[in-house]
């Protein structure tokens, strides 16, 4: 049992104080591509070869990859997608589908 259902309810909760709590599906879509895009620039910075510039401000992955989560939940919420139910799914075709998929320990 997955427990999104409360990610998603807390993220609700917060956007319901504005006018517009959810954008366009669209302009969410960009928002999701923005964050993945600074998850991305800071993993290039720690692991890739892309240097890191000194004006640059420090980035914590963790909160990186929240942002990126925050944005999907609420896609997830203005299109009344269950992500309970829609991980479970997905869990569960990792379990059939990719169950001899890769090199197990």
């Amino acid at each position: 049992n997955f427990m999104f259902s409360e990610a998603q309810k807390a993220v609700d909760d917060w956007v319901q104080n504005f006018k517009k709590p959810y954008w366009q599906p669209l302009s969410q879509l960009a928002r999701v591509s923005e964050e993945v895009g600074e998850l991305a620039r800071l993993l290039n910075h720690q692991f890739g070869d892309k240097p890191k510039k000194e004006t640059e401000l420090q980035q914590e992955l963790g909160e990186e990859i929240a942002d990126v989560l925050f944005a999907l939940i609420c896609l997830a919420n203005s299109q009344n997608v269950n992500l309970d139910e829609a991980f479970a799914n997905v869990m569960e075709k990792a379990h059939s589908r990719d169950s001899d998929r890769y090199e197990k320990k």
